[in-house]
């Protein structure tokens, strides 16, 4: 089967009830019928669920529709994008150790690489997305990990993971991409090498702003890593956000194509409004990499990036004068969101670092969600007429 009717086919076991719909499992611990079979699932002899924190039914079908569409091997889910993250720097990053990592990403993970880590005596270096020549001057005796978002939260750079793959494997480097802004409906960067892929799938996998939730997928032998980190550390995921995130997988592909459709229509009529100096869409042929997401994307997602004139005033202004359009930090919504990443997401960064990254003063970024695309279009541009240049 195609991986995505692989997704939705594939269900826990039924119960006795032949339900259609899969039931929750709300519990945080479950029985056996005697010692010895407890003996052994304490022993992992056996995949028997012991514990909620260490497995759960809810939870393993959420991983098992999403290594179907990853096309990976084994996954373990976390209870938000973040300890996803966390939890695979810790895994196999220990003291003396040396990250490496595109610069232009979320401002979460920029804290904890920069203020975090360091506390472990895990150095870090930061590598602009674009410069692959830079990649393999940045390696050091003690590095072990290559941390990648691709598109980049915010600023939409592409990072050619075929590339970097082949780097990684020269080097013997573990290779982690953040895969949360294109889905595995877009792209899947074990394809094209990765590692362990990453997503919070809190944003565009859940795609209506209900639930945290987060999961990292890869080979079995590094999930099972993963697996013993997470089941002694605690960061599971609840049986029912993991219910309603299996579920969600179940429109995935149909969501993300209006999603992105919606996108490329409002990127086409904003490029050249004489307001913006600047309008990023990973189909867009003046995008930078354009060439590299035409190979790795089927399409380009639900984010758009444009740049007001005016700074960040001009920013602040244009989200004031929004009518429709939601103002949160979050993204993947079924409703489009404009946030401004210099005075929110990204306001921890210094004004030299945003700017390393591709975040302007007057960068606005756009999860266009799924309403008409005229509609998004119209409240943005009253927007626009009401920010003076």
């Amino acid at each position: 089967m195609h991986p995505i009717s692989k997704a939705i086919r594939t269900q826990i076991d039924r119960t006795n009830e032949m339900e259609h719909s899969q039931p929750m499992f709300l519990t945080s611990s479950f029985c056996f019928d005697n010692a010895e079979e407890m003996r052994a699932a304490f022993a992992d002899e056996t995949d028997d669920n012991i514990y909620s924190r260490f497995s759960n039914p809810n939870v393993q079908e959420f991983v098992d529709r999403m290594c179907a569409l990853e096309g990976t091997e084994a996954g373990f889910a976390t209870a938000s994008g973040m300890s996803a993250i966390f939890a695979s720097f810790m895994t196999f990053l220990k003291q003396g150790d040396h990250l490496l990592s595109c610069r232009s990403i979320f401002g979460s993970t920029h804290t904890v690489i920069t203020k975090y880590l360091p506390k472990y005596g895990i150095s870090h270096s930061y590598v602009d997305a674009g410069d692959m020549a830079a990649w393999e001057e940045a390696i050091r005796p003690e590095t072990r990990m290559i941390y990648v978002e691709t598109p980049t939260n915010p600023a939409l750079e592409i990072i050619d993971m075929e590339t970097l793959s082949s780097l990684a494997k020269k080097h013997g480097l573990i290779l982690v991409v953040d895969n949360c802004f294109a889905t595995p409906v877009i792209q899947r960067p074990a394809d094209f090498g990765a590692d362990l892929v990453i997503h919070s799938a809190t944003k565009w996998l859940d795609g209506q702003g209900r639930v945290l939730g987060g999961v990292v997928l890869g080979k079995k032998e590094l999930i099972k890593d993963v697996y013993l980190f997470c089941r002694s550390t605690g960061p599971s995921l609840s049986p029912f956000n993991a219910w309603l995130l299996s579920k969600s997988l179940e429109t995935l592909d149909v969501r993300m194509e209006r999603h992105a459709s919606n996108a490329f229509y409002l990127a086409q009529q904003l490029e050249g409004h004489a307001r913006l100096s600047l309008v990023k869409y990973p189909q867009l042929p003046s995008h930078p990499q354009y060439a590299i997401a035409q190979k790795q994307m089927s399409n380009g997602g639900g984010i758009v990036c444009f740049e007001l004139k005016g700074g960040i005033d001009a920013g602040r202004n244009f989200l004031n004068a929004l009518r429709m359009l939601s103002l949160s930090a979050n993204l993947g919504d079924t409703r489009s969101i404009a946030s401004h990443p210099a005075s929110t997401t990204h306001a921890k960064l210094t004004e030299a670092e945003r700017a390393a990254v591709g975040i302007s003063a007057g960068l606005i970024r756009i999860s266009v969600g799924l309403e008409r695309k005229e509609d998004i279009l119209q409240d943005i541009l009253q927007a626009l007429e009401k920010v003076s240049t």
